[in-house]
């Protein structure tokens, strides 16, 4: 930025306008009393995806993995697909998009993984402004499509006594598990077995009803406490009681994803859906509200920043 004081004051503007702009598209709700209280600020992660392909060298250097070797979740057989992660422009701005298609066999699927693969998120704020879709931009709509942001650990072995993972959002817009129409998800685990059948201890949410267009998903981990949020609205709140304690109790991965529950309602030819990502922040031991994550997304977008990491730096 110029010393000027002119340049300053233009900078501002630009600034303080982005804020408003990105926090209204997102519609993101007031703050309220039952909102989340502030904490310590410690180390963040922001992201807006300026990349120009999956194997841009600047991807792997800020921490950024995308997923090319088979195994669950999803159809098995399928495969996930490198090249299926793009970067285009959307409304003047870079996105992370992630494809899925099908043509109803295991061997004509392909889905989509990306991640910070490294373990080092656990207590503070997760926010993304993500786009999703409810039908596909080409080919048969009908697919048991999910659209996922979460974080996850290792599981080491069935029932894991320290498994740790939280679906921030996981978006059926065909229904599926239980469900036959669009639903979201937000489910906090305690642990999960995978023989001899899959069976899993955790708490879950859902939300029925479209989320086609841009949302702020967003999430707190503290005190005890896993927040859901989307567009600054509660949607689930865990905690330790019941059966099952669910807060995590390791560090965990940060990743977004898009695959197939199953094929068994695929018609016609190939099917492909799209899910964007505008942004991704991360407060280290922070709790603030999915509009204060928004702000700051925006204000670093407005000062030129496309990259920051320094989790771990307190």
């Amino acid at each position: 930025m110029s010393p000027m004081r002119k340049s300053r004051a233009t900078a501002a503007a630009v600034a303080v306008a982005a804020v408003a702009a990105a926090t209204a598209a997102a519609g993101v709700t007031a703050a309220s009393a039952s909102d989340p209280q502030p904490t310590a600020a410690c180390g963040v992660l922001f992201d807006d995806f300026a990349y120009t392909a999956h194997d841009d060298p600047a991807f792997a250097a800020n921490g950024w993995s995308v997923r090319d070797y088979q195994g669950g979740p999803g159809v098995p057989g399928a495969r996930w697909e490198a090249d299926n992660l793009t970067f285009p422009r959307v409304d003047g701005e870079p996105v992370a998009q992630l494809a899925a298609s099908t043509d109803g066999t295991p061997e004509g699927t392909t889905q989509t993984e990306f991640s910070q693969r490294e373990q080092r998120f656990f207590e503070g704020t997760y926010a993304s402004r993500i786009h999703f879709s409810d039908a596909p931009v080409t080919g048969v709509d009908g697919d048991l499509v999910n659209q996922t942001f979460y974080t996850i650990s290792p599981l080491r072995y069935d029932n894991d006594p320290i498994y740790s993972e939280l679906d921030f959002s996981e978006y059926l817009p065909n229904g599926g598990w239980g469900t036959t129409d669009a639903t979201n998800f937000f489910t906090s685990y305690n642990t999960y077995q995978n023989n001899p059948e899959w069976a899993a201890k955790n708490k879950s949410d859902s939300r029925p009803g479209s989320m086609a267009g841009w949302h702020v998903v967003s999430a707190t981990v503290a005190d005890g406490h896993i927040r859901y949020y989307v567009d600054g609205e509660l949607v689930a709140d865990h905690d330790r009681s019941g059966e099952f304690d669910v807060y995590p109790r390791q560090d965990m991965s940060l990743n977004f994803n898009q695959w197939f529950i199953d094929l068994a309602s695929h018609t016609g030819g190939t099917s492909t859906y799209e899910q964007q990502v505008d942004w991704v922040y991360y407060a280290e031991n922070e709790v603030v509200t999915a509009g204060v994550a928004a702000e700051r997304a925006a204000e670093l977008r407005a000062s030129g920043v496309t990259h920051r990491d320094d989790v771990g730096s307190c």
